[in-house]
């Protein structure tokens, strides 16, 4: 009986050994155990939540949602970000921005800032400063400041990446309601934009107002030019953009959409209500600056111009599945990520896939990251800004002429 046990067992091991041996015989030649792993990057969307005012700023919760960009933008995971009672509505997210630099995340709320190590995903720090933050932030290439504003007062503050001190503030009097803020790809000059007319220009090397911008009308989601000489902006009332002439300081173009009940269903009364209360709250520049891509939140599309003559000549639109307010373009400038919860083929102009959390809700969200890893550290981060990364090969601003 004894030798019988054993016999079996001595059949068991060598069952299991050639099970072994089966699968590392099935295994592609020259992967070896990494195939067992899995690829050693990953391409990942964070998503972060609540970041739209689309709809309640319970419905897909909050913290920072992970889908896997190669693999159908299937959930990969959830990041809790701040522990928020049920009584209480979460924070609003108003930006984010990440650093393979720092190795870490962050995310702007109305109330705080906050920075997450992407490896342990653990909460590395958070400050509320003198209470008067937060807007949205932004990295400096090199890592060593971050500028972020305030929460619709008149300056924005410089905070160090690592630790999350305050190094300074950058004052702009004439630029009430901080709000968005971009950086050049450089770093060297901060693009500091209130819910108003005037946007503060500042030099980051000495993190002082250099010069400011009026516009025609109040600032909203705006993008930069590959060498930040042109600024393509939103403005309230009007679903369009105008471009700004960075060194003259002069609007150079108006341009609106053609079509598409507009200004007849806007100019009426009572306005529409629709987000952010302004027409088109969206705009970004695809990589080569060919063309821009405008959100249309009255009628719930996305208008393509083409950017290489002027003014920019409106070409094709692409019907979204709620409303976009926000347009962040991908790493490799092939897809564009709508805060519809759409992903849209910016070549072929057709929706492929829909962002969604855990329970297969579709997530609306203005504040979102493509980012790849390579062996668990981040390599690469879109910037939460379509701006421009390289001149178009015709020569688009060739006899610009100012048409406002």
């Amino acid at each position: 009986m004894q030798l019988r046990t054993i016999g079996c067992a001595i059949c068991v091991l060598a069952g299991l050994a050639g099970i072994g041996q089966d699968a590392r015989a099935q295994a592609p030649a020259g992967r070896g155990s990494s195939y067992l792993r899995g690829p050693a990057e990953k391409e990942l969307i964070y998503v972060t939540l609540p970041g739209t005012l689309e709809a309640s700023p319970d419905s897909n919760g909050n913290g920072i949602v992970v889908l896997d960009a190669k693999n159908n933008y299937n959930f990969v995971k959830r990041i809790p970000t701040w522990d928020v009672p049920a009584s209480r509505n979460p924070e609003q997210v108003a930006g984010v921005t990440a650093s393979p630099v720092t190795q870490m995340i962050y995310v702007a709320a109305r109330g705080r800032l906050g920075a997450w190590d992407l490896t342990t995903e653990k909460k590395v720090w958070e400050n509320a400063y003198d209470g008067q933050c937060c807007e949205r932030p932004q990295v400096s290439p090199d890592g060593k400041f971050m500028y972020v504003g305030s929460d619709l007062k008149d300056f924005w503050y410089v905070v160090d990446p690592k630790t999350g001190e305050l190094i300074t503030k950058v004052q702009s009097p004439l630029s009430p309601n901080a709000h968005n803020l971009n950086l050049s790809q450089d770093g060297k000059t901060a693009f500091m934009s209130p819910n108003g007319k005037v946007m503060g220009i500042a030099d980051t090397t000495t993190h002082k107002l250099a010069k400011t911008i009026a516009f025609p009308d109040n600032i909203r989601v705006f993008v930069l030019s590959h060498d930040s000489s042109l600024i393509y902006s939103n403005l309230n009332n009007l679903l369009g953009f105008v471009i700004a002439d960075v060194k003259s300081g002069q609007i150079i173009q108006k341009v609106e959409v053609q079509g598409f009940g507009w200004p007849e269903n806007w100019n009426v009364t009572p306005r529409p209500r629709i987000p952010h209360g302004c027409p088109s709250h969206g705009i970004a520049l695809t990589n080569d600056e060919k063309e821009i891509w405008l959100a249309d939140g009255l009628n719930n599309y996305i208008h393509i111009f083409d950017n290489t003559r002027m003014p920019p000549r409106q070409i094709q639109s692409i019907k979204t599945t709620a409303g976009p307010y926000w347009i962040t373009v991908g790493l490799d400038g092939t897809l564009a990520y709508v805060s519809s919860g759409d992903v849209i083929d910016m070549k072929t102009r057709k929706i492929v896939g829909q962002m969604k959390d855990e329970y297969g809700r579709p997530m609306h969200s203005e504040k979102l990251l493509d980012m790849v890893f390579t062996n668990g550290k981040l390599t690469r981060v879109a910037n939460q800004f379509g701006n421009g990364l390289a001149a178009p090969a015709t020569a688009a601003y060739a006899g610009t002429t100012r048409r406002n």
